[in-house]
């Protein structure tokens, strides 16, 4: 299994690692099938993502996609990490192994997973459509 020159920097120097104490959103999400853990902290100032921290146990792939997630959604409003898709993920990873590609699905649940968790605390309306449960058991969230 091949991994890009960028995968393999985000998972020996991933960005963003940590946990936020006072963070305003926090996703959690988990792959039953290959143990996956991945939890996300945003810290959001006037609808803008002004800092993002991460704790992934996992496979490379996972902690690269964790990495990659967080630096895309830093300094974005809110409104455009709700963008954030795994292929942007993938893409900005230049790419991940077909088997691998579910790590990149799990950060993107768990921003918007952290997201939903900030509009809930403070009261803010949304689309439920905008968080769909996937219903696959592969991706159960945590």
């Amino acid at each position: 299994m091949l991994y890009s020159e960028k995968v393999m920097d985000h998972f020996k120097n991933p960005r963003n690692v940590g946990v936020i104490e006072d963070a305003d959103g926090v996703g959690e999400v988990g792959n039953v099938k290959c143990g996956d853990i991945m939890k996300i902290y945003l810290k959001i100032e006037n609808d803008v993502i002004v800092d993002v921290k991460f704790n992934t146990f996992g496979c490379g792939s996972a902690i690269a996609s964790s990495s990659m997630a967080t630096e895309m959604i830093k300094g974005a409003k809110v409104s455009e990490a709700l963008e954030l898709t795994n292929k942007a993920v993938v893409e900005a990873l230049d790419g991940l192994p077909p088997a691998k590609v579910h790590c990149s699905v799990l950060a993107e649940e768990a921003v918007k997973k952290a997201i939903k968790d900030y509009y809930d605390k403070n009261g803010i309306e949304y689309d439920p459509d905008l968080f769909p449960d996937c219903g696959n058991c592969e991706h159960c969230h945590v």
